[in-house]
C-alpha cells in the first residue's frame, strides 16, 4: 500500500463511522414525530412485505403526530396491523376509513434517562469504530516505514494529518451526540 493511501484509508473508514453514528441517532426516538420513524415497519400489501414507504406517503401534520396516507386503501388496515405490531415503537395507530393518525406519546423523564444512555452508547460505539480505523491506519504506517518505503519524517507527517482527521470527526459526533441529548432532554 502507497503510504499516502492510509491517511486517505483513514478519512474513508472514519467518514463511515459518523455516517453510522448518524443513522444510529435517526432512530433514537425524541418523543418527537418524525416520518423516518417507521422506516423499520414492513406492510404485508398484495401478499407481499413492503416496506411502509412502498404503500403509503408520511408526514408530520404536528410535532407529537405522524400522518400516514395509503396509495390504495384496500391496504389501511394491514398498514395500521403493522405499525402496531413493531414491537420496538410501541405505538398505537387509529384510523378514520382514509388516513392512519399515529400519535406520539411524550417521552417519561425515566425513558428520557434511558434513551440519553442509548446515546452515549452509541457514541462510544462510534469512538470505537474511529479508534480502530487510526489503529489500522497508523499500523500499515509503520509498516511502511518498517520496510523503508518512507523515512521517519514523513512517517510522523502522515500520522499528525490522520490525527487531525480523527479529531475533526470525533467532534462531529460529540457535536451531534450532545444535540440529541439536549432535544430529549428538552420537553
Amino acid at each position: 500500500m502507497q503510504p499516502g493511501n492510509a491517511v486517505n484509508e483513514a478519512k474513508a473508514k472514519f467518514s463511515k463511522a459518523l455516517e453510522h453514528f448518524q443513522e444510529e441517532l435517526k432512530k433514537i426516538r425524541t418523543g418527537r414525530a418524525h416520518p423516518s420513524m417507521l422506516d423499520s415497519v414492513m406492510v404485508d400489501a398484495y401478499g407481499v412485505q413492503m416496506p411502509i414507504i412502498q404503500t403509503a406517503t408520511i408526514s408530520v401534520p404536528e410535532p407529537q403526530l405522524i400522518q400516514v396516507n395509503p396509495f390504495d386503501p384496500n391496504n389501511l388496515q394491514n398498514i395500521a396491523t403493522a405499525i402496531r405490531n413493531e414491537q420496538s415503537l410501541g405505538l398505537n395507530p387509529t384510523d378514520d376509513g382514509r388516513v392512519i393518525r399515529v400519535p406520539i406519546p411524550p417521552l417519561t423523564e425515566e425513558r428520557r434517562g434511558q434513551i440519553v444512555k442509548q446515546v452515549n452508547e452509541k457514541t462510544e460505539e462510534a469512538m470505537i469504530a474511529l479508534r480502530n480505523a487510526r489503529h489500522d491506519s497508523l499500523h500499515s504506517l509503520k509498516e511502511s516505514k518498517d520496510k523503508k518505503e518512507i523515512g521517519q519524517d514523513e512517517a510522523a507527517r502522515l500520522e499528525k494529518q490522520i490525527d487531525e482527521a480523527m479529531n475533526g470527526v470525533k467532534a462531529e459526533i460529540e457535536t451531534a451526540a450532545k444535540a440529541k441529548e439536549k432535544e430529549l432532554m428538552t420537553l
